[in-house]
């Protein structure tokens, strides 16, 4: 049942996407990137978009057959149908919009920002579904498996060839360059990172679709309770100690302790270095700008983003962790990522500004102004990197059991700590 439940999800994202592509061509400005050859094609040859889009599908499906060989599964040849099906919504939607014919530039480029919305709309759905994939995105993962290139990059390479060649070929067979103009540098560049957004701040939809994602989500929880280990997750403003008062908290209870340790853990199963991920740890520096440069990956959820790759090991190795025995865990979204664990207790430490200005200067050997601006930036980027992957506000008491102001002294925090965990246990 579920797995119907996706294929109907699935073709309702098509029908989508073809709406989105045709509306997009009809804004008369260029499409997408994967449409341009098709489009080009239909205007010089006696044949619809819609059937050139399914032309080309197949000649990608047999790319494919090529480069895999025998890794072809059976499964892949499911994309003919869906090439077929796909091709036809694209011709149905053309006729179903033929009243769209913009003279005036503005109306063109509103249709067009309209249509990337529609596309990118039908990708989050094709995504959310993940029963699989168009030839277009499952011939640039071909490569990727293959030769073992990075998805992102390959994708990117891989738009730009379909629009140089759609240039060409325009050339080519009408002298003039048709069919390939500025929409299609907007669309490559907007309707992946509408489909990313859209994921992020609809992420609770699927497990509401889908029953065995509310199971893997709480799979947790099921355990014994009795021999649950217990957790202490503890977040931390830039500069307050944690890292210090964790490791003491931790000696003190008995309990592991983990900090960079998740770091070399998750460079283990990414396979990425370990100073990769430092870098790219805890940080994020724009949201919106990360999802319009990774927005190449939105269109294949099993070849994620590199940061997401990273969120994603830590994640896993904080569960592992966590289900181990008894630890203290430092940042990392721990305290959101075992939210439904129970005998896991939530700690946010803080501190007056000068009083981490202070500690930032007598530890890391910085003037009072280097301090500062390294304080503000590095709060600011982990309250930017927990909220992206978390949607929550980094920081707010009602996500905690406890914050605490570490200026009031060790002795004093660890000695609350101690006192509230009882309550947890």
């Amino acid at each position: 049942m579920e797995k119907l439940k996706r294929y109907i999800i699935f073709f309702i994202g098509l029908y989508i996407n073809s709406l989105g592509v045709a509306l997009i061509t009809k804004a008369s400005l260029g499409t997408s990137p994967i449409s341009s050859i098709p489009y080009v094609l239909s205007l010089n040859f006696p044949f619809t978009l819609g059937n050139f889009t399914i032309f080309f599908s197949l000649f990608l499906i047999f790319l494919q057959l090529l480069i895999l060989r025998k890794n072809f599964k059976l499964e892949h040849f499911l994309q003919i149908p869906i090439s077929v099906l796909f091709g036809y919504f694209i011709d149905w939607s053309m006729i179903l919009l033929g009243f769209v014919n913009p003279h005036l530039y503005l109306m063109k480029l509103i249709y067009l920002l309209i249509g990337c919305l529609i596309l990118g709309f039908g990708v989050y759905t094709e995504v959310l579904a993940n029963v699989a994939m168009l030839p277009g995105e499952s011939f640039v993962r071909a490569i990727v498996m293959t030769w073992h290139t990075e998805f992102g990059v390959t994708k990117i390479c891989f738009d730009v060839s379909m629009t140089v060649i759609a240039g060409v070929l325009s050339f080519v067979f009408a002298g003039k360059l048709d069919g390939v103009r500025e929409g299609t540098i907007i669309a490559a560049l907007l309707v992946g990172f509408i489909a990313r957004l859209l994921g992020r701040f609809l992420s609770f939809v699927e497990p509401m679709l889908f029953t065995e994602s509310q199971t893997a989500e709480n799979s947790e929880v099921s355990a014994d309770l009795a021999n649950t280990p217990t957790v202490i997750a503890i977040a931390r403003e830039y500069g307050s100690g944690g890292h210090d008062l964790g490791e003491a908290l931790a000696k003190r209870l008995g309990f592991d302790f983990y900090d960079n340790e998740i770091i070399q853990m998750a460079a283990g199963s990414t396979g990425y270095d370990p100073e990769f991920i430092k870098n790219n740890d805890e940080q994020m520096r724009s949201s919106l700008l990360y999802d319009l440069v990774n927005q190449a990956y939105s269109h294949a959820p099993q070849n994620p983003a590199p940061k997401d790759n990273i969120f994603a090991a830590e994640s896993k190795v904080i569960l592992d962790l966590a289900s181990k025995g008894n630890c203290v865990v430092i940042g990392r979204c721990a305290d959101y990522i075992l939210r439904n664990r129970p005998h896991c207790m939530r700690i946010f430490l803080h501190a007056p500004a000068e009083y981490r200005v202070k500690r930032i200067m007598r530890t890391e050997n910085l003037s009072h102004d280097a301090a500062l601006t390294k304080a503000i930036q590095m709060n600011r980027k982990r309250s930017d990197n927990y909220h992206y992957y978390t949607h929550q506000p980094w920081g707010l008491s009602r996500n905690y059991h406890l914050t605490l102001d570490t200026s009031l002294g060790d002795d004093f925090v660890l000695d609350s700590i101690c006192k509230g965990l009882k309550h947890i246990q």
